[in-house]
């Protein structure tokens, strides 16, 4: 499959991509120019229809298990990056643009005379929205209204079922480093909202008649800072808050503060155990100042388990394609929504050189997509074929070994919806207060 001869609609879907970012959820003109990419080589593809992104499957002919790539559609928002929309500040500082250039690549040659060939089992091509878990009140509206379910892309087209019928998933992601890259895995998250409730007055003229919550989201925050040395470093905890609504006028009491952030971990287990940890801290900046706390924690996203069977099949492709690679036995600490999907099935979340700049930084550009596009393409197609091959023997190999965290898609779905907590967390008496964590 010689993916170089589409050099040109790979590099002008990068370009339209990175001239046209939108953030999750709202990825329209970037689902539609991908759609008719997919539709003008001869596709038939499915739409999410209220949302953005779409899929379509090939089918070989032969028996075999389903190999899904994806790429994801949407952007981050970096108002200081030169190229961010000056009315939204979303640009592709994440790379999600070489994502959907190496997919046009991938779909392209995948449609020439003779491409499915020797393979066995069907081939799912998937462009999903939301990965970035950013614009969390207008995603909770979406959910509120019955839009979505899940915050994230791949959680919420897992829960839509389109992946029904997939064994095995990848997707390859860019980044500044100089060859072809995979890590063990990455960290989970789940998300928390604390909205601090007080009483406004007269900041100058009778401030004792108000209850300020702004001091109590600071009583919190250095509670919460307080309790960080007693997360142990072998469970990656990151908990990294702002504050979105701080006060409204200078001279009135702030009544309402509103902090978001994410509980990052390597496990559930150790997510949970922190995320009570920082509810604890939050709950008592409220209590001392006599204000009460509203907290909503969401589901977010799985940790990142990428199958060593299929990183070594990765790494055999980049080299085979006379590419370097490099292995590093470490877990990142950002997070991915392809997490949600390695918790059921083997996924690796692998990346392309040809980025420079700080990831989700405003320097970030793609800078050689020789690599970061054709390469990743070519890559990505090198793996599918080694995994479809040979009746599909290596798929079948990985599919047969593998051992999921949760035994189906249910299952999953169901765990993650008990981790939805919501409500205030101090009820007030003439006694004192009761607390519910």
């Amino acid at each position: 499959m010689n993916v170089k001869k589409f050099k040109d609609l790979i590099e002008s879907t990068q370009k339209y991509v990175w001239e046209n970012a939108e953030t999750g959820y709202k990825e329209w003109k970037t689902h539609n120019y991908m759609k008719s990419v997919f539709e003008s080589l001869g596709y038939e593809v499915t739409e999410a229809g209220n949302i953005p992104g779409f899929y379509t499957v090939l089918d070989t002919g032969r028996e075999g298990p389903e190999v899904m790539i994806l790429a994801e559609l949407d952007s981050l928002v970096c108002f200081n990056h030169p190229d961010s929309n000056k009315e939204t500040g979303a640009v592709h500082c994440c790379g999600h643009s070489a994502q959907c250039a190496a997919m046009a690549g991938v779909a392209a040659a995948l449609k020439e005379e003779g491409a499915l060939d020797g393979l066995s089992g069907r081939i799912r091509l998937v462009l999903v929205p939301a990965e970035e878990l950013i614009e969390i009140e207008y995603r909770s509206k979406l959910k509120e209204e019955g839009v979505i379910k899940y915050f994230g892309g791949k959680s919420e087209f897992l829960h839509r079922g389109y992946f029904d019928g997939v064994d095995i998933a990848f997707m390859v992601h860019t980044t500044p480093a100089p060859k072809f890259l995979a890590i063990k895995g990455a960290v989970g998250m789940i998300t928390k909202k604390a909205v601090y409730k007080g009483v406004s007055a007269h900041a100058g003229g009778a401030p004792w008649n108000g209850k300020n919550a702004l001091y109590a989201a600071n009583a919190g925050l250095n509670a919460a800072n307080a309790v960080r040395e007693t997360f142990n470093d072998i469970d990656y905890i990151r908990f990294h808050p702002i504050i979105t609504t701080g006060g409204t006028v200078v001279n009135a009491i702030p009544e309402k503060v509103v902090i978001e952030s994410y509980i990052r971990g390597l496990t559930y287990d150790a997510i949970l155990k922190a995320n009570k940890r920082i509810t604890k801290a939050l709950i008592g900046g409220a209590l001392s100042l006599d204000n009460n706390i509203e907290i909503i924690d969401n589901p977010g996203y799985a940790p990142m388990v990428n199958n060593p069977v299929l990183l070594k099949l990765y790494g055999e492709a980049v080299e085979k394609l006379g590419y370097e690679f490099e292995y590093s036995d470490t877990i990142g600490t950002g997070s991915t929504d392809m997490g949600d999907l390695s918790q059921i099935m083997p996924a690796i979340h692998p990346y392309a050189p040809g980025a420079s700049g700080t990831s989700h930084g405003d320097n970030y550009y793609i800078t050689n997509t020789d690599t970061a596009c054709v390469g990743s393409a070519e890559v990505q197609l090198e793996l599918l074929k080694m995994l479809l091959s040979d009746n599909a023997a290596k798929a079948k190999e990985i599919i047969k070994n593998f051992k999921p965290c949760f035994k189906s898609k249910k299952e999953y779905l169901d765990y993650i919806d008990s981790l939805e907590c919501s409500g205030d967390r101090i009820t007030y008496t003439e006694e004192g207060a009761t607390v519910r964590l």
